[in-house]
């Protein structure tokens, strides 16, 4: 038995523990079921419940959710949106979101891959200070070059 005050009063009977609990304006509660002999303690039990759900919902506010946020680029794109896209990316990536880029191929454009993967490696060179690619560059459908990029 653990008492109101949190010291250990030792093995007391059932109907002692509970004259005890009165006393106090108290409730008596089963810490260790499994324990020889079984462990109880006087607490406000009201008061116990309150604290651990205002705990779990502290947590649940502190949590963060990563999103997958979602830039989509072309193969010819300029030097200042590549840059007014750069800046983006950076800001979503330090935030703690993930950034999937689609480089969207269009007519004819499809034949040259490789300039698709020069504008993707260059969003990683630009980017590794703070991001890694998670997975390859890769094709996804017939037109579409995706790659995601994570916080390091």
């Amino acid at each position: 038995m653990i008492g109101p005050d949190g010291k250990q009063i030792g093995i007391v009977p059932r109907e002692e523990a509970f004259d005890i609990a009165n006393e106090h304006d108290l409730d008596v509660v089963e810490v260790a079921p499994d324990a020889k002999p079984p462990v109880c303690r006087i607490m406000d039990y009201g008061k116990f419940r309150y604290e651990l759900q205002k705990k779990e919902k502290d947590s649940r506010r502190k949590g963060h959710s990563v999103q997958i946020k979602k830039m989509r680029v072309s193969p010819k794109i300029d030097e200042h949106d590549f840059q007014t896209k750069l800046r983006a990316m950076r800001s979503f990536i330090e935030s703690g979101d993930k950034v999937k880029v689609t480089l969207m191929f269009k007519g004819r454009m499809i034949t040259r891959k490789d300039l698709g993967e020069e504008v993707m490696n260059r969003f990683v060179e630009e980017l590794t200070d703070i991001a890694k690619l998670e997975g390859p560059i890769q094709m996804e459908g017939h037109r579409n070059m995706v790659m995601t990029l994570q916080k390091k």
